[in-house]
């Protein structure tokens, strides 16, 4: 089965900036060269909302409007990394932030930002998460 961590969260002042980590491991098979990686977050009290999305084998990003300019996601194919770069932090990134990953290509960036914030199908699978907390 295919596994995430997730590492990086911690608390910052608001303007700050963080890199979150996702390590995939047990992929296996002809279409995970297809798959996509994403991020999305859960803060208290709110719904979960897909926050970017990476198509691995194009190298194209996808993100939700709110942290457009300020967010960055990006690969390190060699190490099975997926990475969130956070800039210019606000009070309202604050949340629990989830690494996602789906078993081949996950559909048109729209739909996929969708399906990680209901967290359904294309992404099967889920890390544990780590907390961004931004005062």
């Amino acid at each position: 089965d295919v596994q995430l961590v997730e590492s990086g969260g911690d608390s910052v002042q608001a303007g700050g900036s963080l890199r979150l980590s996702c390590v995939a491991s047990g992929y296996a098979g002809s279409s995970a060269s297809r798959r996509c990686m994403g991020w999305a977050r859960q803060a208290p009290g709110k719904e979960r909302e897909g926050v970017a999305v990476l198509y691995t084998a194009l190298g194209s990003t996808y993100y939700v409007d709110s942290v457009k300019g300020r967010f960055t996601i990006s690969q390190d194919n060699a190490k099975k990394v997926v990475y969130l770069q956070m800039t210019n932090l606000k009070p309202e990134d604050t949340g629990m932030y989830y690494c996602a990953a789906s078993p081949g290509f996950c559909g048109a960036s729209d739909t996929a930002i969708q399906a990680l914030g209901r967290r359904t199908n294309p992404f099967h699978y889920w890390g544990q998460g780590t907390q961004v907390t931004v005062s």
